[in-house]
C-alpha cells in the first residue's frame, strides 16, 4: 500500500518594506525611494530631484513667494504619482522634512497647510538637533567601517545652502555638535546685494565666511589632528571632477590644495557658464563658488592637508533612521544621554543623584508599562529630564525647577528636537512642587496628548526622586505591585525607609491625581533558599 508524504511547506521569503524620504530643501525638492530589509538594511531604489527657489525668497524677503509655494505643489504632486506606483502608502512608509529655507519663512505655516491641502502630504521642518541627529545616522556606518578613522577625532560637515552643520566625533560619540547660519544661497543672495565687482565681492564673501570658521575653530579641540568629512552635493561635485577614480559609495580624498584652485576657478565663471559647462542645474550653479570657499577656508583653518568626501545626504540619514526604529536605537540614545551629562556637569549637578534617579525612572517606566501607556520613545525623554532636574540649582536653590526648566530650553542637546528639548524641561520643572497647569509657560502651548504625557512623566520623576530622598543611592532595586487600588512598591534590602516613606507621601500627591493611584512603599522581606 502506498503511503502519501506530507508536503513540507516553503518558507515564505520575507517581503522588504518598501520606504520613501522626500527634502524640501533651499534650492530643490529631493525623493530617495529605498526597500528596507527584515534586519534593518537598506536598498535605494530611486533617487529624483527637481528645482525650486525656496531659499532665494526665505533670505532675501524672509517669506516664500505664491509661485514658489506652488512650484512645490506641482513638484510634490508628480512625487506623488511616483510613490502609488511603488505602493508607498501609510505614513509609516515616508517621511517629508523642510529644512532652513522652510524653517525660517514667515509664513512657514501657510505653506505648510497649502502643501498639505493640495497634496496631502505633511511637511516635517526639521530644526538643528534633529538635522544633526540625521547627519550622524548617515555618517556612522562609515566610521565602523575604518577602524583608524573610527578612533580619530572627525568633524563631519555640510555647508548647505542657508545654514552649515558641524558634528565632531569619536566613534560612536558626538563630542560637539553646533549649527551655524552660514549657506552658501544665504551669502549669495546676501553680497550680490553689494553690487561689487568680482574680486571684492569674493573678498567680502570671503571674510565673512572666516568670521563663522573663526568660531568653529574656537570650539574644537586645538591639542590633537583631527580629520574632516565633508557633506554636501556641491563638495561632492568638486570630488567627482577632481578625483576620477572615486566610487561614490566610498570615502574620497581630496587635497585641499586642488580644491583650493578648483574653487578659484568655479568662482571666476558666471552661473551660466557653469550650467552650460557642467550641466548643472541653475540653483546648483549660484550656489557652488560659495559653498567650495566655505569648505576650503574652514579646511585651511584646521590646517589639513586634505579631506575627505562621502555620498551621504540628509535623505540616507533619515533612510537610516526609519530602518533602525525598534533596532539598534540603544546606541543612539546613550549618546543623547552622554550629551545630557555633560550639560548637567557644566552647570555642576549632583551626578551621583541625578543618575541614580534617572535609572530609578527607566526602571518604573518599564514597570508601569500598563499604567502610563507612553511610546518607548517617551522613556528617553523622562530619563533626561530626570538627569537635569537639578541643574537650576546652579542659577539658585529658591524656586530652582523653574529655572532648571529654562536652563535646559536654553540649551543644545544632541539628538534631541525643539519639541523634545521642551518635554524634557517640562519635565524637569515638574518634579516637585506645583502640578502642571493650563496657565503655565510652555505647558499651555502643548497639544492635550503631550500634556497628559508630562504630566505621567513627571508623576513617575516625583517617585524616584523620592526614592533616593536619602542621596546615598542605596535603592537600587524596586518592584511595582497594583494592589486595592494602591500602587505597592517593594523595595529588598533596605532595613528603615522611614525617610523615604515620609518623601513619597509629599512626592506621591501628582501620581495619584495623574493614576488615581495612592502610592505605597514596603520593605519586601528577605526569603529564605
Amino acid at each position: 500500500m502506498a503511503t502519501e508524504s506530507a508536503e513540507i511547506p516553503t518558507p515564505s521569503k520575507p517581503v522588504a518594506k518598501p520606504v520613501a524620504v522626500i527634502d524640501v530643501g533651499t534650492s530643490s525638492i529631493r525623493m530617495a525611494i529605498a526597500e528596507i530589509d527584515e534586519n534593518g538594511g537598506v536598498r535605494t531604489l530611486e533617487t529624483l530631484s527637481q528645482a525650486v527657489s525656496l531659499g532665494k525668497d526665505t533670505f532675501t524677503r524672509n517669506l516664500i513667494q505664491k509661485s514658489t509655494i506652488e512650484d512645490c505643489v506641482r513638484v510634490l504632486k508628480s512625487y506623488g504619482n511616483v510613490l502609488q506606483q511603488y505602493k508607498i502608502e501609510s505614513d509609516d512608509q515616508i517621511r517629508v522634512i523642510a529644512t532652513s529655507a522652510v524653517r525660517e519663512a514667515e509664513n512657514q505655516l501657510a505653506f505648510l497647510d497649502r502643501i498639505f491641502i493640495a497634496t496631502g502630504i505633511q511637511v516635517e521642518p526639521l530644526d538643528e538637533a534633529e538635522v544633526n541627529r540625521i547627519t550622524y545616522m548617515g555618517i556612522q556606518p562609515y566610521l565602523k567601517a575604518d577602524p583608524e578613522l573610527d578612533a580619530a577625532k572627525t568633524v563631519v560637515t555640510e555647508i548647505g545652502g542657508g545654514s552649515t552643520e558641524l558634528l565632531l566625533v569619536q566613534g560612536n560619540q558626538v563630542l560637539f555638535s553646533q549649527t551655524y547660519r552660514l549657506g552658501s544661497l544665504r551669502l549669495r543672495e546676501t553680497f550680490e546685494a553689494f553690487r561689487a565687482p568680482g574680486m571684492k565681492l569674493r573678498e567680502i564673501m570671503q571674510s565673512q565666511i572666516d568670521r563663522i570658521v573663526d568660531q568653529i575653530v574656537q570650539q574644537l579641540p586645538h591639542e590633537e589632528s583631527i580629520q574632516m568629512i565633508a557633506l554636501g552635493g556641491d563638495v561632492r561635485f568638486a570630488a567627482s571632477q577632481l578625483i576620477p577614480d572615486w566610487k561614490s559609495e566610498d570615502l574620497g580624498r581630496l587635497p585641499v590644495a586642488a580644491l583650493r584652485r578648483f574653487t578659484d576657478e568655479m568662482l571666476q565663471l558666471t552661473a551660466d557658464v557653469l550650467v552650460q559647462r557642467y550641466h548643472l542645474s541653475f540653483p546648483d550653479a549660484e550656489t557652488l563658488g560659495p559653498a567650495l570657499l566655505a569648505y576650503a577656508r574652514l579646511a585651511h583653518a584646521l590646517k589639513l592637508d586634505d579631506i575627505l568626501i562621502t555620498n551621504v545626504n540628509l535623505r540616507d540619514g533619515m533612510l537610516n533612521e526609519m530602518a533602525a526604529r525598534g533596532v539598534g536605537s540603544e546606541e543612539f540614545n546613550n549618546q543623547v544621554i552622554r550629551s545630557t551629562l555633560e550639560l548637567g556637569r557644566k552647570f555642576q549637578f549632583d551626578e551621583n543623584h541625578a543618575t541614580h534617579v534617572a535609572e530609578l525612572c527607566r526602571t518604573l517606566f518599564r514597570q508601569l508599562q500598563n499604567e502610563h501607556e507612553l511610546q518607548p520613545r517617551f522613556e528617553l525623554i523622562l530619563y533626561n529630564g530626570a538627569l537635569l532636574h537639578e541643574v537650576g540649582m546652579f542659577l539658585s536653590t529658591d524656586g530652582y525647577h523653574k529655572h532648571s526648566m529654562y536652563m535646559i530650553q536654553n540649551s543644545e542637546l544632541f539628538g534631541l528636537s525643539e519639541r523634545d528639548l521642551l518635554l524634557v524641561s517640562l519635565v524637569a520643572r515638574y518634579h516637585r512642587r506645583a502640578s502642571p497647569k493650563p496657565s503655565h509657560q510652555g505647558y499651555a502651548n502643548l497639544d492635550r496628548n503631550s500634556r497628559v504625557a508630562v504630566s505621567k512623566m513627571a508623576a513617575i520623576l516625583r517617585i524616584a526622586d523620592a526614592l533616593d530622598h536619602s542621596r546615598s543611592q542605596r535603592i537600587s532595586e524596586v518592584k511595582c505591585i497594583r494592589e486595592d487600588g494602591k500602587l505597592v512598591i517593594s523595595v529588598p534590602h533596605v532595613d528603615d525607609l522611614s525617610l523615604e516613606q515620609l518623601a513619597m507621601k509629599q512626592n506621591g500627591t501628582l501620581f495619584d491625581e495623574i493614576y488615581g493611584l495612592q502610592v505605597l512603599l514596603r520593605r519586601q522581606a528577605a526569603t529564605n533558599d
